[in-house]
């Protein structure tokens, strides 16, 4: 069925410039775009706002969040993954790559069974249609985790696959230099007194020197093979990039020092930042500003990582306080991830592609209002 919608009287965000006008979408796609209004009788009077691409989520962990909501908490995957899809699509999220951790930082990590669930879960909501955005998979693997390999094994061609990432959270280096930053993160999320907590760095340390350096080389040598996009997590010095540019990998995750930013920037690889920080003003690790980097000119895009809306918010605010122009700052939550992990066809307002789209007000305090959201031209919310 040949399923027709036009969006008018919208300031809809281009590539390099805002126009006033109207959006016309056939069959899941956008057919043109042109200035000014339309004769169209049932056309949709968007009353002004914004309308831009559908946001595209290379990096949340918040479907994680919603299956433990506390610590010991397990809530029924089903119900958790349902409700990490109404947030996100009212986040402005079209395409979201649910971060799934490869081998937990605990031994009792409750990681290590959601790899399973939540996959099998998402594959089966898909084919069902019960999902509002787009979901994909996001590996994250710890290589410190002595039964990564083991857990990534199901995924090597698994075609939800969009994206695998390298990560080693031991203590003392990269995201947590800083030990007393680490001290009160772990002692909030798992409840560790100290003697817990020293024993864990030490047991951490030790998984570190027996498995880091192998397990990196074999999942990369893996996730080649399978064709995936790979990236390196928390890059703190110009070693770790290079390091990174040496096994192909061409996306830099949350790098934590500028240092490690322009070394990325100048090898080729793209760099995502978290919409957090932006919205923070910081990093809650004490590691460099998103904000900074965007100034820098070697931000490529946002990830909401831990709070959805922070996509959107964060972008809007690449522009009132960071100077970058609406459309660029746009791009980092539209365009530009899409580009990254090979999702050409979405991203952008132009003919032709996915009709994603995201109808929004910027409040008078630089927080997004998201009001409409359509994926393939069906509204969804």
């Amino acid at each position: 069925m040949n399923h027709a919608l036009t969006l008018t009287n919208a300031q809809i965000v281009l590539d390099d410039e805002i126009v006033h006008g109207t959006l016309r979408i056939e069959n899941g796609r956008i057919a043109d775009v042109s200035n000014g209004g339309t004769g169209t009788t049932a056309a949709e009077d968007l009353e002004g706002d914004y309308l831009c691409a559908g946001l595209v989520e290379l990096h949340t962990d918040n479907l994680e969040k919603h299956v433990q909501p506390r610590p010991k908490v397990k809530w029924p995957t089903s119900s958790a993954l349902l409700a990490h899809d109404a947030q996100v699509v009212a986040s402005g999220i079209t395409t979201v790559l649910d971060a799934i951790a490869v081998g937990g930082t605990l031994s009792e990590d409750v990681r290590d069974y959601l790899v399973r669930e939540s996959s099998e879960a998402i594959h089966a909501f898909r084919a069902d249609g019960l999902l509002r955005a787009d979901h994909h998979l996001h590996m994250r693997c710890e290589v410190a985790h002595k039964d990564v390999l083991t857990l990534f094994e199901p995924f090597k061609n698994d075609p939800l696959v969009k994206l695998v990432s390298l990560m080693d959270h031991t203590p003392g280096q990269r995201q947590f230099v800083n030990l007393e930053k680490l001290r009160v993160y772990y002692k909030g999320r798992h409840h560790l007194d100290d003697a817990a907590f020293e024993q864990m760095i030490i047991d951490r340390k030790e998984a570190q020197a027996l498995y880091s350096d192998k397990h990196r080389r074999i999942l990369v040598e893996m996730a080649r093979e399978a064709g995936y996009p790979i990236a390196s997590h928390d890059d703190a010095t110009v070693e770790h990039v290079d390091e990174a540019a040496e096994m192909g990998l061409t996306i830099s995750e949350f790098p934590t020092t500028m240092e490690a930013a322009k070394a990325a920037h100048a090898k080729g690889l793209r760099t995502i930042m978290g919409g957090p920080n932006v919205v923070r003003g910081g990093s809650h690790s004490g590691n460099v500003s998103a904000g900074d980097l965007a100034e820098a000119g070697v931000l490529d895009a946002l990830s909401s990582d831990y709070v959805p809306a922070s996509l959107l918010h964060g972008a809007l605010l690449l522009t009132s306080q960071h100077g970058i122009a609406l459309p660029k700052a746009l791009a980092t939550v539209t365009g530009n991830p899409a580009d990254m992990v090979g999702m050409d066809d979405r991203g952008r307002i132009a003919s032709g592609k996915r009709a994603d789209l995201v109808r929004f007000r910027a409040l008078p305090d630089g927080v997004p209002a998201v009001r409409r959201v359509w994926r393939e031209g069906m509204r969804v919310l």
